[in-house]
């Protein structure tokens, strides 16, 4: 076989644990084939980056591998051909997969891997037992028939990605999509049957490997309703269907530890912080949590702008990660009292903490400052309508908050928050107290792979006291929020998620009727 193959082929760690180990007994009516051209397509990309910061990494340790311990029945076996022949290839995320399935053409292609090594070992006049030369010859003829198909299927192969490599729209750029349909209804408060879209279209481009530069085009008719001031979906957005920029940012690191995020327009902090809200954050798409309440604290829906800013990740040590960010409002705009640091601005700052696979835990801070004319502190329809503008004219804000995240097993994971508002009129002394907190509980994988369940209970940001002549309210009921969905996974690329939403306190009070809203949302991605 070329040496193109024999590097195509270790990419399949997934059958070296057992190659030494009686494997000759299978049968030879066990025919599988490989799973899809594609995926060797994939792989053939892979490899075709190599030395570009994408290739898969010797292992040279069985420690390694995170997910073999020294208990597992093959552990002695995989060190043997770690230390003593090195013809293994951990995944980039230096895991092994143990358990994984194999056909008998993968487990050719291993042994095609482990045969080029001990030629390597020969050639350089090092030794191989004759124990593990006997074996080794027993499946190759076992497998000869495999070993030869996956040269035909090689040379196949790479006139197919020849092809594509001639045809692709661009050598930097990917194109990546996703439409909503939604058909939805609000039960209680006078509202119509509506059957509303949104569609996102993302041109995202990398210069180097490590950098991404995304383009987003928008388009909706996703409408809320009347007569409620809670419970927007993640998707609600209307611009009459026009196509305009969505956003536009420019992610790339400096060196190992920090990532830099340069937003241009529309940025939002999910984009780049963590919001510790495993499953449920969808980043405003339409893919995880029905609201966009349910998709993590309402501390990330601060101050989003319309211009432009910068934040950045930084890796403090493995397991702690501190970010901080900075957005101006109408960043663009260089008439008076606008600019990017003369008009309305947040700041983020946050230490988030992970200690292991199943906890995560943040601590997160935002500063803001809202102008008289449109002071509205939280975005993306969260929120009473009071706890978005509590005081007449310009304001500051404080805003302290809390998340945790358990994954209780590969079944369960619960979310929790919690978050203080402090607002302040800049012209005189009126202030407004705002809470928001809530938990959710997701179910990955509910009924199959790519399914998903989720439920949230929690209170929308509400005004909790309010001081002085400009509020607003002097107080709001508590703006509970319950949330029920199940996002099932009809392919690859399609999704249908039937859900509702109880809003308890439509604008903050009790004695309004409560809202009720079902939606059913498909979801296209590409």
């Amino acid at each position: 076989m070329s040496k193109f193959l024999a590097r195509l082929l270790l990419i399949t760690p997934s059958i070296f644990g057992i190659l030494l180990g009686g494997i000759a007994a299978h049968g030879s009516d066990i025919v599988n084939e490989i799973s899809s051209e594609n995926e060797l397509i994939q792989q053939l990309e892979q490899y075709s980056h190599e030395g570009k910061g994408n290739s898969l990494e010797q292992v040279t340790n069985v420690n390694q591998l995170r997910d073999v311990s020294p208990t597992d029945w093959a552990f002695e076996a995989l060190r043997n051909l770690v230390e003593r022949y090195g013809c293994i290839v951990g995944y980039p995320s230096q895991v092994y997969l143990g358990n994984q399935a194999l056909s008998r053409y993968e487990f050719a292609a291993g042994l095609n891997a482990c045969l080029t090594q001990m030629e390597r070992l020969i050639a350089a006049s090092e030794a191989v037992s004759r124990e593990d030369i006997e074996t080794l010859q027993i499946l190759m003829q076992e497998f000869e028939a495999e070993l030869a198909a996956l040269g035909a299927r090689v040379d196949n192969l790479e006139g197919r990605v020849a092809f594509l490599e001639d045809h692709q729209f661009s050598t930097t750029t990917k194109l990546q999509g996703e439409v909503v349909f939604a058909l939805s209804q609000e039960f209680n408060r006078g509202n119509e049957v509506v059957f509303q879209d949104r569609v996102r279209l993302s041109f995202v481009s990398s210069f180097t490997g490590k950098d991404s530069l995304y383009v987003r085009l928008d388009a909706g008719n996703a409408a809320f309703f009347d007569n409620l001031d809670q419970g927007a979906f993640t998707f609600s957005f209307d611009n009459e269907n026009n196509v305009e920029i969505g956003w536009l940012a420019y992610y790339f690191p400096i060196g190992e530890k920090v990532q830099v995020y340069l937003p241009v327009a529309f940025p939002l902090w999910q984009d780049f912080v963590p919001t510790i809200s495993p499953y449920l954050e969808g980043f405003t798409g339409a893919t995880a949590s029905l609201s966009s309440f349910g998709e993590s604290s309402p501390i990330y829906k601060i101050g989003l702008a319309a211009g432009g800013g910068i934040g950045f990740n930084f890796d403090l040590i493995e397991s702690i990660t501190f970010s901080a960010g900075y957005f101006g409002g109408n960043s663009f705009n260089p008439t008076e009292g606008n600019g990017l640091f003369n008009g309305e601005y947040s700041a983020l700052a946050q230490v988030a903490w992970f200690p292991n696979d199943k906890l995560q835990l943040a601590f997160t801070y935002v500063r803001g400052y809202f102008a008289a004319q449109d002071n509205a502190i939280f975005d993306l329809g969260v929120g009473t309508i009071n706890a978005r503008s509590p005081l007449d004219g310009a304001i500051t804000t404080n805003s302290f908050g809390i998340q945790g995240a358990y994954q209780i097993s590969s079944a369960i994971a619960i979310n929790a928050f919690g978050m203080f508002t402090g607002a302040d009129g800049t012209n005189n002394d009126d202030s407004a107290d705002i809470w928001s907190y809530g938990v959710g509980i997701a179910f990955p994988d509910l009924g199959k792979e790519g399914n998903l369940g989720g439920i949230i209970i929690g209170a929308e940001p509400y005004v909790a006291g309010c001081s002085g002549s400009s509020c607003a309210v002097t107080g709001d009921d508590v703006a509970l929020h319950v949330e029920g969905f199940y996002k099932y996974q009809l392919n690859d690329n399609i999704s249908i998620t039937p859900g509702i939403i109880w809003i308890n306190a439509p604008f903050g009070d009790n004695d309004r009727e409560a809202g009720i809203i079902g939606s059913i949302r498909t979801t296209f991605t590409f």
